[in-house]
């Protein structure tokens, strides 16, 4: 049996990290305290998914983010830390829980390569508030993982987070987390199951073709006469299934379906999930750089050449779809202005993805040291992109129209690293999955010179790619 270089190396390791943890614990017993320890190891690759496949349980809590272009991938599983938050105060309580955990948390191993170190995985919900008394999910979670495995480019990372206090058992942590590597290592070897069909389901729209033209043409009157400017209005689609959605399986058509968006699933402590594929970042920073995108406007691919040139081109000349992109981008610009960043707006472009394209703009700021993520994403959400201008008079509009609750959908989610570094996407293009059941969520946004028959064949072309990855 040949012994693999990382599985060495932790031999190797394992004597240091047994005096790292005797030494913590040596001191938690003199100042009778706990202390979170965060370890860091370089192991074989292996497929996130897999991982998440695999090792999850469904009473654990778990978050899975994948962007195929930055060659990323990240699985956290379960909690050492957890927090859940409701009001409107969820930004800065979610801050001030980060910050304060940051304190008490000892690393081991080498934390300079991405993804090493302690990690907090984040969502909220659309409103600060979930009006839908068994909604799953509370308006804000922050946890800090028991353990995480992500992958970099070729480089394959495991993270271990545990408290250590006066009891803790030196001995069978590290016979457990040779185990943990063991069971990692043997997932290169795992194929999934080809028995898995697909299923027979069955479409039911929560709202009838209608009734959400009717909200469009409503909606287009409230513009022509009030100082609001743009809707975001979002649709539903139920899905019953004759099995259970197979997480793995629909997270593995998505991330092949749109190698250019971010596949995502996060998964509370009872079952219930909520995965897409979003093309839109709220932001990312890394070493204090912040790029965030607007995005906004958009049109179908063609079915050929000729016509999806003629599709993007249409769309980089069209003065309704240029407007809608406009109001995004400004309200960009002037929120982090509003906290003290100096935004660029780079060159705008398409972005093109399997069966729609959308104006797109990044742009970029550096982040001084004494904001953290949490302000700007505070800042930022929601945008107009997914809400609507003036902001708080489309949310109260919103709530108005839709006879659903959008709860996590078109909301952030991401991670926060201890460097301040982070990632969050705007929750779009996505779906609540519970055993068999899923509802899909997707939107559109009005201005003046919408069409309502256009708005609901937009909506219909999102839902219609998601629950192709679904079954």
């Amino acid at each position: 049996m040949t012994v693999s270089p990382c599985r060495s190396n932790f031999v190797v390791e394992q004597k240091d990290l047994y005096q790292f943890l005797l030494a913590v614990q040596e001191n938690c017993l003199k100042n009778n305290c706990r202390q979170i320890v965060s370890i860091s190891l370089a192991i074989d690759w292996v497929d996130p998914l897999r991982v998440l496949d695999k090792l999850a349980q469904a009473n654990e809590i778990n978050f899975y983010f994948e962007n195929k272009v930055k060659g990323e991938a990240i699985a956290a599983i379960d909690a050492v830390k957890k927090i859940q938050i409701n009001g409107k105060d969820r930004f800065t309580q979610a801050e001030y829980f980060i910050k304060s955990n940051l304190k008490n948390i000892i690393n081991f191993g080498d934390t300079s390569e991405a993804f090493t170190g302690a990690h907090f995985f984040c969502y909220f919900s659309f409103f600060d508030q979930t009006h839908q008394v068994d909604y799953p999910f509370p308006s804000a979670t922050v946890f800090l993982p028991s353990w995480q495995v992500a992958v970099k480019n070729e480089q394959c990372i495991l993270v271990i987070n545990t408290i250590i206090n006066a009891s803790f058992n030196i001995q069978l942590f590290l016979q457990k987390l040779t185990n943990k590597i063991e069971s990692l290592h043997s997932l290169k070897r795992y194929t999934p199951n080809p028995d898995y069909f697909p299923a027979i389901f069955t479409k039911r729209p929560v709202n009838n073709t209608e009734h959400f033209k009717h909200s469009v043409v409503s909606v287009l009157e409230q513009i022509h006469s009030s100082h609001l400017s743009k809707i975001v209005l979002a649709d539903v689609l139920d899905v019953n299934s004759n099995q259970n959605f197979s997480l793995f399986h629909s997270l593995n058509n998505l991330r092949k379906t749109h190698p250019n968006c971010y596949i995502f699933s996060t998964s509370n402590d009872k079952g219930q999930s909520f995965i897409g594929a979003s093309p839109e970042r709220l932001i990312s920073i890394h070493n204090q750089q912040l790029i965030t995108d607007a995005l906004a406007g958009s049109a179908p691919r063609g079915k050929t050449p000729a016509e999806d040139a003629a599709n993007a081109n249409r769309l980089l000349n069209s003065e309704k779809e240029r407007h809608e992109h406009l109001l995004v981008m400004n309200f960009i610009t002037q929120r982090l202005t509003q906290l003290g960043l100096l935004p660029q707006i780079l060159a705008p472009r398409l972005r093109q993805l399997s069966n729609i394209q959308h104006l797109w703009t990044p742009i970029s700021a550096i982040v001084p040291a004494n904001v953290h993520p949490l302000q700007i994403v505070a800042q930022l959400h929601p945008t107009p992109a997914v809400a609507g201008a003036a902001r708080d008079v489309a949310c109260t509009e919103i709530r108005r129209y839709e006879n659903f609750e959008r709860g996590l959908y078109a909301a952030p989610l991401g991670w926060v690293d201890s460097q301040g570094n982070c990632e969050f996407i705007v929750g779009i293009r996505s779906a609540l999955i519970n055993g068999d059941r899923a509802r899909l969520y997707a939107g559109a946004g009005i201005v003046a010179g919408s069409d309502p028959d256009r708005e609901f064949a937009e909506i219909q072309l999102k839902l219609q790619a998601l629950l192709k990855a679904l079954v």
